[in-house]
């Protein structure tokens, strides 16, 4: 596990294996984990926002504005049918509160560190078999990768992408993304 502060790298999750993950979490009674991934890989917001999140912002909204705590930049997030439908879900099932943070540790009164979110993301992708190098920063990267290829491998999608994350550039979202990487290793094999 990383240490406070400390950078790391992280890999996405294909739409369809997170999606998968939701429900085998949610199945298990992994209602927080569920709820964090979804909202995650559904927003793209990084962890320190998420946390920041209370029931009320989200919980039959069609949208919601938040001020990014990194950048303090104002944005505007449209929540998904399919990601409103699984907030509305776990609500009653996690029985929120709608003034309450919706990732709260187990006092119940403020939001759990992203230290214990990285250790516990670790202990479940081993318990469900998902190999790779995760952190909190998935979420947002298989955002990211769904998007891209959504859009067939577009540069709109990813001049798109690059204002949604705050980049500088096309290229920070590519090299963010693991594009380039994918790309020479594609080359390597159409030799």
């Amino acid at each position: 596990m990383a240490l406070k502060g400390q950078k790391t790298k992280s890999d996405f999750l294909k739409w369809e294996i997170m999606q998968s993950l939701v429900l085998k979490l949610e199945r298990d009674g992994e209602l927080k984990f569920a709820l964090l991934i979804a909202t995650g890989s559904y927003i793209g917001l990084r962890i320190s926002d998420l946390l920041q999140l209370r029931w009320y912002q989200l919980l039959n909204q069609q949208h919601f504005v938040i001020t990014e705590k990194k950048t303090g930049k104002e944005r505007r997030v449209t929540i998904n049918p399919e990601l409103q439908e699984i907030i509305q879900r776990l609500f009653y099932k996690m029985d929120g509160k709608p003034e309450q943070f919706m990732f709260v540790n187990r006092f119940g009164k403020e939001p759990v560190s992203i230290q214990y979110i990285n250790a516990k993301l670790k202990e479940l992708f081993d318990k469900y078999g998902i190999r790779g190098q995760y952190s909190s920063h998935f979420m947002r990267k298989t955002l990211g990768r769904r998007v891209w290829e959504m859009n067939e491998y577009s540069d709109q999608a990813l001049l798109l992408l690059s204002q949604l994350f705050n980049h500088t550039s096309t290229t920070t979202t590519k090299i963010y993304l693991g594009i380039r990487e994918q790309e020479i290793s594609n080359l390597y094999l159409s030799v």
